[in-house]
């Protein structure tokens, strides 16, 4: 019998897993229209009665991502004010969905990174993750490292389907 030998480990292969840069914290999202009458008309009055009367702690090194689930047309202000309440408390803020909050963490977290270990190497970008990683997420990560990476591929090794291949010099 042959000894199975790992052609995928002897590789100059590297990869690229965005779960690594994953960042640890709670995600939550704030749905505004509970402070609405109705779901769908701001009055400020009661609106601010609403963010009083809300126990902001509850945040407390929190991400969180506010956004409106109707089709309520909202003020930019009361956004904001959102954001105000929540700036003592939650460690980030922004408007939209949890899958908005994560892009803006990997924004954050993807240009610090040293890309010089890539410089000349085939990297596949991995695809499955256990972790919920936006595609901005990944379209970023590949900018980053077309300019060091000779390729790019995306998925696992077994079945990495190829992105970008640096042009003959």
């Amino acid at each position: 019998m042959e000894e199975i030998i790992n052609k995928v480990a002897n590789s100059a292969l590297e990869v690229f897993d965005l779960e690594d840069y994953y960042p640890k914290g709670v995600r939550v999202q704030i749905d505004i229209s509970q402070w609405l009458l109705e779901g769908f008309l701001l009055k400020e009055k009661d609106f601010r009665e609403h963010l009083k009367n809300h126990d902001w702690t509850q945040y407390q090194d929190q991400y969180v991502a506010v956004h409106c689930s109707t089709d309520a047309i909202i003020p930019a202000w009361a956004l904001i004010l959102v954001a105000v309440q929540l700036a003592p408390f939650a460690k980030k803020v922004v408007n939209g969905t949890i899958e908005d909050l994560d892009g803006s963490l990997y924004e954050e977290i993807l240009p610090a990174i040293d890309y010089s270990a890539y410089k000349n190497k085939p990297v596949i970008v991995k695809g499955c993750s256990r972790k919920p990683v936006p595609m901005r997420a990944y379209i970023l990560a590949t900018a980053y490292l077309q300019p060091y990476a000779r390729s790019i591929m995306y998925g696992e090794a077994c079945s990495a389907v190829p992105l970008y291949k640096e042009a003959k010099k």
